[in-house]
């Protein structure tokens, strides 16, 4: 259903899941079985991840803004 997909679908957008899955892929690597191919696929793999975890850091990044501003549009930074 579609409620199945859309929660599919955040996980797989999330920074944890990136994360972990970047993780595995370290392992491969260092594990040594790879072919040279096979580990810069991976690393390629790898660097989207990174690139979209970068992203999503920065879209929360801009929430936290947006939640800080004051009633006259003054943004208040508080280090938390």
């Amino acid at each position: 259903n579609w409620m199945e997909f859309l929660e599919k679908d955040m996980k797989k957008n999330s920074f944890e899941a990136n994360l972990e899955e970047i993780d595995t892929i370290i392992a491969k690597m260092e594990s040594g079985e790879l072919s040279l191919e096979d580990s810069i696929k991976e690393y390629e793999k790898a660097m989207k991840l990174l690139k979209k975890s970068s992203d999503l850091l920065e879209n929360v990044e801009g929430k936290l803004y947006q939640v800080m501003k004051d009633q006259e549009g003054e943004l208040q930074v508080e280090e938390l």
